[in-house]
């Protein structure tokens, strides 16, 4: 018997396959090394910076003894729940601008005029509406987390293919059958897409919200250390949000990819 030859794609390295990772990882311990030498040999002021290993220890410290976990606590529950509410009112709303184009002509004026508006410079209002407990915190994730999702919602239904609806009018299919089964399915990439804008604006609006009215969370701790010139805490709240932001943007990109096969050919 002949042996038979092997198929497929030829076998990677480990290298090759992990490229991305080991060199990203090369470059954080390379900067991180240069960055505790240059503190070592005293070439950076503790006045306006910090160090990593000084970071680490206040992390540490702000962990186990200190208010870490209470602002996260406080920073993740005023995020989701203007985000979860950005992301039910945005789709809804999305769907119901696109689909019916005289709504959306209504609508046009003041979408474009909120869109382009910074949510940053409202904040002091939001702020003045509902005083500086959690639900101005929460206003404002909504509030900047809403429009990209509601902009790539009316973006994605306005896209749907035209002779998909005429075909499925032309078969009697009601304005709930079309929307169940083509204007729903066929806008899930746009809506992703602005979920994925969404975190990204969402979380900043939390961070500006806690750093201009409150007494505690993440944001608070970056504006206190600020004031303070505590760069340590300044930087540990910074990391934290940096982290939560990667992780909560690669969970919108892995979401989005999964649906990616849906969009609709150009």
């Amino acid at each position: 018997m002949s042996k038979k030859k092997k198929s497929g794609r030829p076998h990677q390295s480990f290298y090759a396959k992990h490229e991305a990772v080991i060199l990203g990882s090369l470059s954080i311990v390379i900067i991180i090394g240069i960055w505790q030498a240059c503190w070592s040999a005293g070439m950076i002021s503790p006045l306006f910076f910090s160090s990593p290993s000084a970071i680490v220890k206040q992390f540490r410290y702000t962990l186990v003894e200190g208010t870490l976990l209470a602002d996260m606590k406080y920073s993740g529950t005023n995020f989701a729940i203007g985000f979860v509410l950005a992301v039910i009112t945005g789709v809804i709303a999305g769907v119901l601008i696109g689909w019916y184009r005289r709504l959306r002509l209504f609508c046009d004026p003041f979408l474009n005029a909120f869109y382009a508006t910074p949510r940053i410079a409202m904040v002091p209002l939001i702020i003045i509406w509902f005083g500086i407990g959690i639900w101005s915190k929460v206003f404002i994730v909504f509030l900047s987390a809403f429009f990209p999702i509601l902009v790539n919602t009316v973006g994605g239904v306005r896209a749907l293919d035209r002779d998909l609806l005429r075909a499925a009018k032309a078969y009697c299919a009601s304005d709930w059958q079309i929307f169940k089964t083509l204007a729903i399915p066929g806008s899930v990439p746009f809506i992703l897409t602005g979920i994925r804008q969404g975190v990204a604006l969402g979380l900043i609006g939390m961070v500006v919200g806690e750093m201009v009215g409150s007494s505690q969370g993440v944001g608070f701790m970056v504006a206190y250390g600020g004031q303070t010139f505590n760069t340590d805490t300044l930087f540990v709240g910074m990391i934290v949000i940096a982290f939560s932001g990667i992780l909560l943007t690669w969970l919108a990109e892995r979401l989005e990819r999964r649906f990616s096969r849906w969009r609709p050919e150009r």
